[in-house]
């Protein structure tokens, strides 16, 4: 790690394979915490290529846990967290809004790292439980159109990391990494990434696969579609910029979309807006999102995707979806 650790001080990059071997040894005790710690911050401080993320990625995906969830045609809603903005949990909701609209979700997600309340914390306090069993997920795809995989259950090999993320507070290129990394390798993915040059590496790595994937940006740094801004588009097939207009949608302010200050903060929006009760700005924000991954899978424009959110949330399909998981998770 020391002779690693010289090289990245010294502006150097590290090839695939090595930064694949790196993360291969931190999940097998042999570096101590102050090199690991050494290792994310140095990431903090310089940008990432395209390579190391590659290197990264190929790790996590080897020491996953795996769980075939293949006969369900899923989608994963996940952003990349780390942009700072503090939103009520938009990708989480617009996971049940999808679900409640037929589309199966594969939910990849943990705790909040660098914000008040990442997926999992506003799952727990709902009162969803996490499985790493099989049957338990897929018996909730079954039934709720929904499973989350609760990221620590199936990566074992960060353990060593998580303490060391969770002291630093800030984010790492872990959160680069989470969206890329869902242990049910889902064929669709929506993902919301903090910055245009992340997103141009996701669309490059996502090339080589064969997913269907929308991957987002909001130019004022939201790691989704924010409507407090253009935002751009990647598909598999196009890049587009979008302003809420094009979709019919009022532009909303910072202040409209703020999650709270604590778990119960956005636990309170969150059982809001899925009621039915949420503002006009936040019922918005998570149509667009909801209806860009419903259209992924569904192969129909964003604007008929937005239509099929908005039924599912105002006829309460999205709500039972969220009450149906709870129930089977128990």
């Amino acid at each position: 790690m020391k002779h690693i650790l010289n090289r990245l001080i010294q502006h150097e990059s590290i090839s695939t394979e090595e930064a694949k071997t790196v993360l291969v040894n931190i999940s097998e005790g042999y570096y101590n915490q102050s090199q690991i710690a050494s290792f994310l911050t140095i990431y903090m401080m310089r940008s990432i290529t395209i390579e190391e993320l590659k290197g990264f990625r190929d790790a996590l995906l080897e020491l996953c846990i795996p769980v075939d969830l293949s006969d369900f045609n899923t989608i994963d809603l996940c952003g990349t967290g780390g942009d700072g903005k503090d939103t009520f949990n938009i990708s989480t909701l617009s996971s049940l809004v999808a679900a409640g609209a037929g589309v199966n979700v594969a939910k990849h997600g943990n705790y909040g790292v660098s914000s008040a309340s990442g997926s999992s914390n506003v799952l727990e306090a709902l009162g969803v439980r996490f499985t790493k069993d099989s049957d338990t997920l897929k018996r909730c795809i079954d039934k709720a159109g929904i499973c989350i995989l609760h990221a620590p259950l199936f990566h074992p090999a960060m353990k060593n990391v998580a303490p060391i993320r969770k002291e630093l507070g800030v984010k790492t290129f872990f959160n680069m990494l989470g969206p890329m990394v869902n242990p049910s390798f889902p064929k669709h993915q929506m993902v919301g990434v903090f910055n245009l040059e992340l997103q141009r590496m996701y669309h490059y790595l996502y090339q080589d696969t064969t997913k269907q994937y929308s991957i987002v940006h909001s130019l004022d740094g939201y790691d989704e579609i924010s409507l407090t801004g253009p935002t751009k588009i990647i598909t598999n097939h196009s890049e587009t910029m979008l302003n809420p207009s094009d979709l019919e949608l009022l532009h909303v302010e910072a202040n409209q979309i703020f999650g709270g200050n604590s778990v119960d903060d956005a636990a309170k929006i969150f059982k809001t807006i899925i009621e039915g009760q949420g503002t006009e700005a936040q019922n918005n924000v998570v149509y667009a999102n909801a209806g860009l991954a419903i259209a992924t899978v569904n192969q129909i424009s964003h604007k008929e995707g937005i239509a099929l959110a908005k039924d599912s949330l105002q006829s309460g399909r999205a709500k039972k979806c969220l009450n149906t998981l709870i129930e089977l998770s128990h």
